[in-house]
């Protein structure tokens, strides 16, 4: 991995001499008037949609912890998740669904989407990215247990290669009860399919 970090000046003009020479070499001409700017906007991009590797999933928890007599399930279901396929650099697209169940403690709620981000804003695999985020409410939380479900559309599945544009990955990552207990699996399962009101 390189030592600059990508929103640095010093990799955004990396970066764009990069995309200058890819634009070149694909028989584009990168002078063109719609060109110009093409090579300082996919940097800014890339920076944007890879900022994840900056940002520290644990602290953010960490920095929203309270103390609190509750021990049932908490879901945030539906977070939009966007990232890019580590293999052809294309966007994978869905939701992500983050459960855990307390032991005396929870989060802000809105930790749990940025937990989401830190992990989706790399370049990633969809199962990898899904045990990330358990891991991470694991560690610091501690609950007795944590359920992440994402489900996404690949558009290197639906674009090229076979070309299927309906299918949808779905990747699971459980630990403590939701892996014991059948009844802890089953209300999460009601919970994420059940209709919004």
């Amino acid at each position: 991995m390189s030592d600059l970090p990508s929103n640095s000046e010093e990799a955004q003009q990396a970066l764009e001499a990069h995309f200058h020479e890819v634009l070149t070499l694909l028989g584009e001409d990168p002078a063109r008037e719609g060109l110009v700017k093409t090579p300082e906007r996919i940097a800014k991009s890339l920076s944007f949609l890879t900022e994840g590797y900056a940002m520290d999933a644990r602290a953010i928890l960490r920095s929203a912890i309270f103390e609190e007599e509750y021990n049932e399930m908490i879901l945030v279901r539906d977070i939009d998740v966007f990232s890019l396929c580590e293999h052809h650099m294309l966007p994978f697209i869905g939701k992500a669904h983050v459960a855990y169940i307390a032991r005396n403690h929870i989060v802000g709620l809105s930790k749990i989407p940025r937990v989401v981000d830190v992990y989706a804003r790399r370049l990633q695999v969809q199962e990898r990215m899904t045990f990330q985020i358990r891991d991470a409410i694991d560690e610091v939380l501690q609950p007795v247990g944590t359920a992440v479900v994402v489900e996404a559309t690949h558009l290197c599945m639906s674009m090229r290669g076979v070309q299927k544009q309906n299918a949808v990955t779905a990747t699971s990552a459980m630990s403590g009860v939701f892996l014991t207990e059948g009844t802890a699996r089953a209300e999460l399962m009601r919970l994420i399919h059940s209709p919004q009101r």
